[in-house]
């Protein structure tokens, strides 16, 4: 009898997982289709690294006894609020970590906390499986490609080659090269990162040698990234674009992680060597270990010993109903109709406008909806450059790339950025972003502001969380990026600049509630 009230809580905990997986279904779906992208690639590889860490520790997870409890509820309440607010909100991030909360909620309240301790590593490294959220990771990608490219420069005028950059460019006279996504540097980091975690963890030496040994992953990544930059120029050189972008560009990204695993067994090896830890001698057993013993279910009336333990079966119950209700409410968003941004006139005032067009391949990078670009000149031949971008939604991956992301990737430098407040003319005024910048023999100054709903906003944190709250109370996801730049010509100063951007804001401001739904 007592066996068979162990099968039943297995088959409880079993049944708690298969409902997870119709839960997150979705979820598993999106995160293992982004592994697919190179960026990623290395997600295949990490369930069956935490499956071979949970099997080493497969002795002293047998000597803990389970103890089932109620305090796992804690996550795994938590887990099923992340999950609504992912699903409503529309963020596959938010998803990723309602499914490990639920998971490890699952597992508390099953096995109890002491397997959960002696589990914990591998079930961090879960963590490790889920791709970054789109904004934080085209942040991060810009910044590490102006850095692999400014050491990459270094490296080849060190090596006596000219080379200069512009932006993610670099110019070595008989060619240039782009520093894009893949070399960025990002693809090398989070795996070698992890690399890094791994290695420390089986370093069983003082935890201040460890820390070191992951800090130092980040840095050896940016070098050696910026090293394979350098000698993609070099190669370019001596035997042309074929060799330098074919071999040796799929090569490289094996040589990266070699010589950069080199370097961390080098690092392992002379840490050792630093104030050594002492040798413990024998085994550490586990003293006094906490036994659970299941009173038998045959002093029990049936219905008890049916719910009992209780907490598995209201874990079952509410995976159920979250999996109901998921399916049962309507969550189309409610888009408002708005008035195709191509019809935009061309003519405001003194400013006349000529349509401009983006590539297909910017568009399906951008994930839009609509879209307009006029270049617009006043009397004086001085120009405004318009952009407006469209998202009839932003949920689930698809969000606006922020001009300050974008513009530094193409060489820009911004050494001016704030905000300030336009006046409208109604006594009012509109606070957006500002920024002057500059990159040799180019001067701009350039406004931006992100119109959601109603509201105008100008970050990306605030975007973030007025699109969770609108689509929880609204339904709606819907947003714009109203970008405007003007040169600053040779022949004027910046505030000659700031004047005539301020002025055709002031006009542009009133022609875009036309277009863009309140």
């Amino acid at each position: 009898m007592q066996a068979q009230f162990k099968i039943k809580n297995y088959l409880i905990f079993i049944s708690c997982i298969i409902l997870m997986g119709f839960v997150f279904f979705q979820t598993i779906k999106h995160f293992t289709m982004r592994w697919n992208k190179e960026d990623y690639s290395y997600c295949y590889l990490m369930p069956l690294v935490i499956l071979y860490i949970i099997w080493e520790k497969r002795n002293l997870i047998k000597k803990i006894p389970s103890i089932p409890t109620w305090f796992g509820f804690i996550t795994f309440a938590f887990g099923i609020s992340l999950f609504w607010l992912g699903e409503l909100g529309g963020e596959y991030f938010t998803l990723y970590l309602a499914f490990w909360f639920t998971l490890i909620g699952i597992l508390w309240i099953h096995i109890g906390w002491e397997k959960i301790k002696a589990l914990a590593f591998p079930l961090l490294m879960i963590l490790t499986m889920f791709p970054l959220p789109d904004f934080l990771y085209r942040k991060t990608s810009v910044k590490l490609q102006l850095i692999s490219s400014q050491l990459g420069v270094k490296a080849l005028q060190l090596y006596g080659m000219s080379a200069y950059r512009e932006g993610n460019v670099i110019d070595i006279g008989f060619t240039q090269l782009q520093v894009v996504d893949a070399c960025s540097g990002l693809r090398y980091i989070i795996p070698l990162l992890i690399l890094s975690i791994l290695l420390a963890y089986f370093f069983k030496d003082r935890l201040w040698k460890r820390i070191i040994l992951v800090i130092s992953s980040i840095p050896i990544s940016i070098v050696m990234n910026s090293m394979r930059i350098a000698f993609t120029g070099i190669l370019y050189e001596l035997w042309g674009a074929r060799v330098a972008e074919g071999f040796f560009h799929g090569f490289s990204g094996w040589l990266i992680f070699i010589c950069a695993l080199a370097i961390m067994l080098g690092e392992i090896w002379i840490l050792k060597k630093i104030s050594p830890r002492p040798r413990v001698v024998g085994k550490i057993e586990i003293q006094n270990p906490k036994l659970i013993t299941y009173e038998s279910p045959t002093s029990k009336s049936p219905l008890h010993t049916l719910f009992s333990p209780p907490q598995f079966i209201v874990a079952v119950i509410i995976l159920a109903g979250t999996f109901a209700l998921s399916h049962g409410i309507e969550f189309r968003e409610k888009t408002p109709i708005v008035r195709p941004l191509n019809q935009f006139p061309l003519g405001i005032n003194e400013w006349v406008g000529k349509n401009d067009i983006l590539e297909q391949k910017f568009i399906d990078e951008l994930d839009l909806s609509d879209y307009v670009i006029v270049d617009y000149k006043n009397r004086d031949g001085r120009l405004v450059n318009l952009y407006v971008a469209y998202y009839e939604s932003q949920r689930k991956g698809e969000s606006i790339h922020s001009p300050e992301t974008c513009l530094p990737g193409t060489g820009w430098e911004f050494q001016e950025a704030g905000t300030t407040l336009i006046p409208t003319g109604d006594g009012k005024a509109v606070k957006v972003n500002r920024a002057f910048m500059v990159k040799p023999g180019q001067r701009e100054l350039v406004y931006f502001w992100f119109p959601m709903r109603g509201r105008i906003l100008t970050n990306a944190y605030q975007l973030k969380i007025y699109t969770f709250w609108d689509a929880l109370t609204r339904q709606r996801t819907d947003g714009a990026l109203v970008r405007l730049i003007t040169p600053v010509y040779q022949n004027e100063d910046l505030k000659e600049a700031e004047i005539r951007l301020q002025g055709f804001t002031r006009e542009v401001i009133p022609i875009l509630a036309n277009f863009l739904p309140e």
